[in-house]
């Protein structure tokens, strides 16, 4: 049922207004991922969420905390299923590399992809705040995700024993660049495949990137 000029319509339904916080959580994520923290004002943020300044200064304190808001509540569930699935492993005694992989991977899509946590707004707005060199952007990835990462590192130590600590640094950095890269979903390669490839498809995407990450976890070290 719905209400249109004080009457319920049949068959209808009307969805429960978004409070203040709400709309500026929403127009906040939407604005940050699509501009970057500095291309985004606190008077766009209210605006676009139809509330006053005074508004976002009372929830929030200011744009700053909106943001670290907004990012830690979206990558919970990354981390937290990223650990989840590590002890699951750890438990078992037998994981491979290409598991842990997997492990560490598919939360990012998956739980960082679902709507309730944002979906793809929230992947271009982790992929811009990785991009910038803002100490606080750099702050807020770090309060999310340092601690599950610390564990993979380890846990990648432990199957890669003769991988110097360096150069396994090294190729956790260049995973999570792939990551990011992959679930900002900047449109290249559906340009150059005329949309056969979709990082979208999570399925498919993941069924590429394990093995190569994976690969490249395993090659030679360098010599120079």
């Amino acid at each position: 049922m719905s209400q249109l000029d004080g009457e319920l319509v049949p068959g209808s339904e009307v969805a429960p207004a978004r409070s203040v916080r709400e709309r500026l959580v929403a127009a906040g994520e939407q604005l940050f991922a699509e501009h970057g923290w500095n291309g985004v004002s606190i008077r766009t943020i209210a605006a676009a969420a139809d509330v006053s300044l005074a508004a976002l200064n009372y929830h929030f304190g200011g744009k700053e905390q909106l943001l670290a808001e907004i990012f830690a509540a979206r990558a919970r569930p990354i981390a937290e299923q990223r650990v989840s699935r590590l002890d699951e492993l750890e438990a078992c005694g037998t994981a491979s590399l290409e598991q842990v992989i997997d492990a560490f991977l598919r939360p990012a899509f998956t739980a960082g992809g679902d709507a309730p946590f944002g979906g793809r707004v929230f992947a271009r707005l982790r992929a811009r705040l990785a991009t910038e060199h803002e100490a606080f952007s750099r702050r807020i990835l770090s309060d999310a995700f340092d601690d599950s990462s610390r564990r993979y590192v380890e846990a990648l130590a432990r199957l890669l024993p003769d991988l110097p600590e360096g150069e396994l640094a090294w190729r956790f950095h260049f995973m999570l660049g792939t990551m990011v890269y992959t679930m900002a979903d900047a449109g290249r390669i559906q340009a150059l495949t005329a949309g056969a490839c979709d990082p979208g498809d999570v399925d498919q995407a993941l069924s590429r990137l394990v093995p190569f990450l994976a690969a490249g976890f395993r090659a030679a070290i360098p010599t120079s």
